[in-house]
């Protein structure tokens, strides 16, 4: 399973040119194998970002969300009270944004490699990442 980072999906939707060219390659491989996920809190992320205008899409966001999940088949992971715990208590989990923090415990739960752009993330030597 390969877990996207907001960054990762949004980029995906609205800038592939800021994708990594291992990025790129990573995301075709998980659509053809169909083994894409992300986390709930991506979705809310994205959703906080389209609210606050720093990321503008021309249809309703609620669409937007339904096509992001929709365009690549992802598997949409719930926060399960393991990835809260994980997020929360695990020794190498330093990141300071909680979504983040949860995006990695998901990781973690399910080990999947995490496909993000986010240095802080990458520098987890209990994550498999990708960019």
């Amino acid at each position: 399973m390969i877990l996207l980072d907001t960054c990762v999906m949004i980029f995906d939707a609205l800038a592939p040119e800021q994708l990594s060219k291992k990025a790129l390659t990573e995301l075709e491989k998980g659509r053809d194998m169909g083994n894409l996920a992300c986390s709930t809190i991506s979705l809310w992320e994205i959703a906080m970002l389209m609210n606050k205008g720093r990321v503008k899409v021309a249809i309703p966001p609620r669409d937007f969300l339904a096509d992001i999940i929709a365009a690549s088949r992802l598997q949409v992971l719930p926060i399960t009270p393991d990835i809260a715990f994980y997020s929360c208590y695990h020794a190498d989990f330093a990141h300071g944004d909680p979504a983040d923090r949860i995006i990695a415990a998901t990781a973690l739960h399910h080990k999947a490699t995490l496909l993000t752009s986010d240095t802080k993330l990458r520098e987890m030597k209990v994550l498999k990442t990708v960019w």
